[in-house]
């Protein structure tokens, strides 16, 4: 598994147990995850983006299992081990069924409540689990704040530099974006890095080792399936339906929440102004400066852990 040697080699805290990579059947996946720190602890997961993988919280994982914390950080589906049960299952990319990936995770381990925190696909996925059962979100750290959507939404011209932004959207609209990303998800995936966070000199190093995830079987369909269902241009699976409609409705969001922004962020994100009524429970928000990007988990890993922490 891509991530073991690096989570293995983590210094840890005397008390704390030796991080693992595990697997586990969990709804329609079998679930690749690191699983960190005392498994009594109380627990927390870390949920990733496109494209990233568990690599974002290398740093961020230590600094929680430290303070006592189980971590819980699963490869999202398409991405490192994570697998598709059946050969039959939908290879579906639509927020709601990730959301409902984890929530079978948590049944799966046994955790009946946690505080959940993520960016990119991983926000939107904690995002959506805060609304549909918020009584087992102990809290939600969400960067970029509030990115539950909508097909319909998805549908509405945005302002000219705004769909500058989202050039990747409509390039996996179609057929040669499909093959294109195929063909060359590795420098594809680098690109994005370079250009969601310009001021982060990560090294050939560090993105290989979350590149690795992308050769999971399933990665291409998941990705270009998410991004033409935001864009209405794609079904997505009946058993969804009913929680699309209430997503679709906007909901607030009532558990305990931190939403954290980098000042330098090149990726499409709404301005903390936009969501704030959205969030209805304790709420903080927090800039992070210094050149901080898209990938804040692993540009400052600190405040991202902090900010877990005093949830706590």
């Amino acid at each position: 598994m891509a991530a073991a040697p690096s989570f293995a080699t983590m210094s840890m805290n005397q008390g704390s147990a030796a991080p693992q990579v595990r697997q586990i059947d969990a709804g329609d996946l079998s679930v690749a995850f690191v699983d960190a720190g005392p498994p009594k602890g109380p627990p927390v997961l870390l949920l990733h983006g496109w494209p990233y993988d568990v690599h974002s919280f290398d740093e961020v994982v230590p600094l929680l299992t430290a303070r006592g914390f189980r971590v819980i950080v699963p490869y999202l589906r398409g991405y490192g081990g994570t697998r598709f049960r059946s050969a039959d299952s939908v290879r579906t990319g639509q927020p709601a069924a990730l959301a409902m990936d984890i929530v079978a995770l948590m049944d799966a381990l046994a955790i009946e409540r946690a505080i959940l925190a993520g960016f990119d696909w991983g926000a939107r996925t904690a995002d959506i689990v805060s609304v549909l059962y918020p009584e087992r979100v102990q809290g939600l750290v969400s960067v970029s704040g509030y990115l539950i959507g909508s097909q319909a939404a998805g549908k509405q011209p945005l302002p000219p530099q705004a769909e500058l932004q989202w050039w990747y959207q409509f390039y996996f609209a179609t057929e040669r974006g499909r093959i294109g990303y195929e063909k060359n998800r590795h420098d594809f995936n680098k690109l994005i890095w370079k250009l969601a966070s310009p001021q982060w000199r990560f090294d050939d190093a560090t993105y290989e080792r979350t590149a690795a995830s992308f050769d999971n079987p399933d990665h291409v369909a998941i990705v270009i399936h998410n991004y033409r269902w935001r864009l209405g241009l794609a079904e997505g699976e009946a058993k969804y339906d009913a929680i699309e409609a209430k997503l679709a409705a906007a909901p607030a969001i009532s558990v305990p929440a931190i939403t954290m922004e980098g000042d330098a962020n090149g990726a499409p994100h709404p301005e903390p102004a936009a969501y704030r009524a959205k969030f209805t429970g304790k709420y903080e928000h927090r800039l992070i400066t210094g050149g901080i990007g898209h990938n804040l988990p692993q540009e400052a890993p600190a405040e991202f852990a902090r900010a877990v922490m005093d949830l706590a």
